[in-house]
């Protein structure tokens, strides 16, 4: 079900997606990426596909390929490419580019970013994902001794990076505009979600405002998107939309 600008909503179905979903997002030209969150080798050796494309037009099924194993957290930015950050097993698992911790891809599945030693750490497990214009952000933690939680930005333009360490410690949501962002943590099988406002201040992402608020439905795992400065985040049947 698509909601278009003006209100009115369009159903289009989609069949044979051949993979459980976990992450859905948009590409450009009315096409939709669905991914699952694991992947494995063939009896050739080749991981097999674990993201794909349909078009919006004909619900038919355009491409298929693999963006890494262990997914917890995926965006496609505006330019159609995708962005991943993958938990330990996939970095532990044997995949090249999930052994990154985190990878960037084309919107025909083929890698085109590497962090390269940019990060601050190692990262253990990807949080969750977000984009603001044409940068993108992805969030994750490191299993060092001196490890925590990190917002890591990237200009896909030049393949910049920036890491700050998060003003909350591994959260499930995120929206940034400037220099304000929002992140919200679940409380495990409750109505709940820990909703914090931050600024970055120097060279430092301070909490301004921290509070609970009450959701419609139990948030679970890899719910929240965030674009623009409004972080969407799903409650049971129903999406918030909270802003930066």
């Amino acid at each position: 079900m698509l909601r278009q600008a003006d209100g009115s909503v369009r159903r289009r179905p989609i069949r044979d997606v051949q993979v459980r979903p976990s992450h859905i997002a948009l590409l450009p030209d009315s096409r939709l990426l669905i991914a699952g969150g694991r992947t494995r080798k063939d009896d050739t050796g080749a991981w097999r596909p674990n993201a794909r494309v349909f078009s919006l037009e004909s619900g038919a099924q355009e491409n298929a390929f693999c963006v890494g194993d262990d997914l917890p957290a995926l965006v496609t930015d505006r330019s159609g490419s995708i962005w991943t950050a993958h938990g330990d097993e996939g970095i532990y698992g044997g995949h090249p580019e999930s052994a990154a911790g985190l990878a960037g891809w084309s919107g025909a599945g083929e890698a085109i970013w590497a962090p390269e030693g940019r990060l601050p750490d190692v990262p253990l497990e990807g949080c969750t994902a977000a984009t603001e214009g044409d940068l993108v952000w992805l969030i994750w933690y490191s299993g060092t001794r001196r490890g925590g939680t990190f917002l890591t930005r990237i200009t896909p333009a030049t393949g910049e990076v920036t890491s700050w360490p998060s003003p909350l410690p591994r959260p499930d949501g995120f929206a940034v505009r400037g220099d304000r962002a929002v992140l919200t943590r679940r409380d495990h099988n409750q109505r709940t979600i820990e909703v914090v406002r931050a600024e970055l201040l120097g060279d430092t992402w301070t909490v301004t405002e921290r509070h609970k608020v009450h959701v419609p439905g139990r948030v679970v795992k890899r719910c929240g998107q965030g674009r623009d400065g409004s972080l969407w985040l799903r409650a049971g049947d129903t999406w918030l939309r909270i802003e930066a």
